[in-house]
C-alpha cells in the first residue's frame, strides 16, 4: 500500500511520516519512506543526526538511469529522452517489487532509525529561477508508476505542503492518502482545498488530526472536518524532546494508539489496480497534450500499452 502525507506548512506531516514508517517497521513489516517535500526533513525525523549527510544518491539525481531502468526492452518508449514522469508502464517494462535487488532500490536506499528511506533530493542553487520542485518529483512518480507492492508491504511518502500536491498526478498514485490538520482556520482552509481537489478524480482523503490540546480543539476539528477525521494526535512532549535532540523516551500511549488506527484505515483500504492505471493513463494523456508532446517532439499518446494491465500478473508475466 502507498501512503502519502499531505496537509499545510507545519502541520507535522513529516513527523507523522517518520512516525508511521518508524511504527510499521518496528512492527516487521516492509516498508520503504520517500522524502518528498522541497524542505527534505524526513530523514532527520526519522534519527539522522543534523551533521549527518543522507549518504544514498538522490532520486533526482539521476533520474536519467532511473527512465533508462524501467522503460527496459518497451518499444513503446525509444529513449529516455522521450520518457516523461507520466509515461505508464507497458509490455517490455521492468516492474519492480519493494526493496528488491533491483537498481533503483540497491543505489537510493539508506536504512536511517530502522527504516529503509529514499530521499528525492534537495532544491539547489542551479535551480532557482529555472525549474520548479516537480521536475525532481519526476523520479518519485516513475518510481511508483513501476512498483507493484504487495500485500502487508508499504511505501510512505512525505510530500510538499498544501495544495501544491496537485501540480502533477502523483497525488493519484497513492491507495490513501493522509491529510494532517490542525484545530486552525487555516489548515481547515487547506483540507478543505485538498479534499475539492481530490474528489474530482475520485481520490479519497482521510484526515489525521495533530497538536490537539485538549476537546476544544478535538470539537473543532468534528465541526469542520466531520467524518473524514480517523484519528488525531496530541501534543507530544516525544516528539519535541525528538526535535532537541533529547532522549525522547516513548512515544505517549494516545499517539501510539493513533498510529495503530492509522495503519488499520491502511489496512482496511482495498488495493485497485485497474483504478490505479486508468488515474495512470489519464494523466499521462493530459500531460503530453499539456507540454510533453512538444517537449519531445512526439506523439505521448502512443506510450500508451492498451493491452498493459498493472499489477501482481504483470509482474509474473513481464518478469
Amino acid at each position: 500500500m502507498r501512503i502519502a502525507f499531505v496537509g499545510k506548512g507545519g502541520s507535522g506531516k513529516t513527523t507523522l511520516s517518520a512516525l508511521f514508517s518508524r511504527h510499521l517497521a518496528r512492527s516487521g513489516a516492509p516498508v520503504v519512506a520517500i522524502d518528498g517535500d522541497i524542505n527534505q526533513h524526513l530523514a532527520y525525523a526519522l534519527g539522522l543526526d543534523e551533521d549527518e549527510f543522507f549518504a544514498a544518491p538522490p532520486l533526482s539525481a539521476r533520474t536519467g538511469e532511473i527512465k533508462d531502468y524501467l522503460r527496459g526492452t518497451n518499444p513503446r518508449i525509444a529513449s529516455r529522452d522521450a520518457m516523461v514522469k507520466t509515461t505508464p508502464p507497458g509490455r517490455g517494462s521492468r516492474l519492480v517489487r519493494l526493496l528488491g535487488d533491483d537498481e533503483i532500490h540497491t543505489h537510493h536506499v539508506q536504512e536511517v532509525g530502522g527504516v529503509p528511506v529514499m530521499v528525492t533530493g534537495a532544491f539547489g542553487e542551479s535551480d532557482l529561477g529555472v525549474a520548479c520542485y516537480h521536475s525532481k518529483l519526476g523520479a518519485v512518480e516513475l518510481y511508483l508508476n513501476h512498483l507493484v507492492d504487495g500485500p502487508g508491504e508499504y511505501v510512505v511518502v512525505d510530500m510538499t505542503a498544501g495544495a501544491d500536491a496537485f501540480a502533477s498526478g502523483l497525488f493519484t498514485r497513492f491507495d490513501m492518502t493522509f491529510l494532517v490538520v490542525e484545530p486552525t482556520r487555516k489548515s481547515v482552509s487547506v483540507y478543505r482545498q485538498y479534499r475539492d481537489h481530490a474528489a474530482e478524480f475520485g481520490i479519497p482523503v482521510a484526515v489525521v488530526g495533530n497538536k490537539v490540546t485538549g476537546e476544544d480543539d478535538l470539537a473543532f476539528l468534528r465541526e469542520h472536518v466531520g467524518t473524514d477525521l480517523v484519528a488525531h494526535c496530541e501534543q507530544s512532549s516525544f516528539v519535541r524532546a525528538q526535535e532537541q535532540g533529547r532522549d525522547a523516551g516513548e512515544l505517549e500511549s494516545h499517539n501510539a494508539r493513533t498510529l495503530d488506527r492509522l495503519r488499520a484505515a491502511v489496512d482496511a483500504r482495498p488495493k485497485d489496480w485497474t483504478a490505479f492505471q486508468r488515474h495512470g493513463v489519464e494523466f499521462h494523456l493530459r500531460n503530453a497534450t499539456a507540454w510533453a508532446n512538444e517537449a519531445t517532439g512526439q506523439d505521448l499518446a502512443a506510450q500508451v500499452d492498451p493491452d498493459f494491465q498493472h499489477g501482481p500478473a504483470a509482474l509474473a508475466a513481464f518478469a
